[in-house]
């Protein structure tokens, strides 16, 4: 979104090595990490804020002051929350269930999502959250998945932004490589 270059390299946490290594490059041994010119950002939303501020004509953030802090309070949001929504429906974009009962823990997380498009959505009229594509959009962009793939009704407002948000094509890059990756994720396997 930011317009810049840059080199991935993906690694496996699960593999001993590997998890040294990324001991010395991230402290939190989490991923994903940018280094940019001396600099090293290892958490999302510090990344995104990182790019705001080192390409702001990028507009991951919107230029209207209270329209820029909305926005950072929702990625906010959608950084630290919606733990019940993450356990209850884990990421899998190779599944697709026809109906899928959501357990009452994730359910005030759903609610709340859809709140947020909504006002966002009728605050700013479309046709993303904040109007252009903003880093609010890439944060909520996985939910747009879980979405789809646990069968969760919208209403036609919202289901036309997840429609938007699968056809941007930085999402279908990252969605053709995710489908790339082998079918064995431990996590998933443990969770059904």
């Amino acid at each position: 979104m930011a317009g810049l270059d840059f080199d991935e390299k993906p690694v496996d946490i699960d593999d001993p090595e590997q998890r040294q290594e990324l001991l010395l490059l991230s402290p939190s041994v989490l991923v994903p990490r940018l280094t940019h010119k001396g600099v090293i950002v290892w958490d999302t939303l510090a990344i995104a804020e990182y790019l705001a501020e080192i390409v702001p004509k990028a507009g991951l953030l919107p230029a209207e002051k209270v329209a820029r802090a909305h926005c950072r309070a929702i990625s906010g949001e959608m950084h630290s929350g919606f733990y019940n929504l993450r356990s209850a429906l884990p990421m899998n974009l190779k599944a697709r269930h026809k109906t899928f009962k959501i357990f009452s823990g994730a359910r005030p997380d759903v609610e709340r999502i859809k709140a947020i498009w909504t006002e966002c959505l009728d605050t700013y009229g479309g046709p993303y959250l904040f109007g252009p594509l903003t880093m609010a959009d890439a944060m909520y962009a996985p939910v747009c998945t879980r979405f789809r793939t646990y069968a969760v009704e919208l209403a036609p407002g919202l289901a036309a932004y997840c429609e938007r948000i699968f056809e941007w094509p930085l999402m279908q890059e990252w969605t053709k490589g995710a489908l790339a990756e082998p079918d064995e994720i431990v996590e998933l396997e443990v969770e059904f």
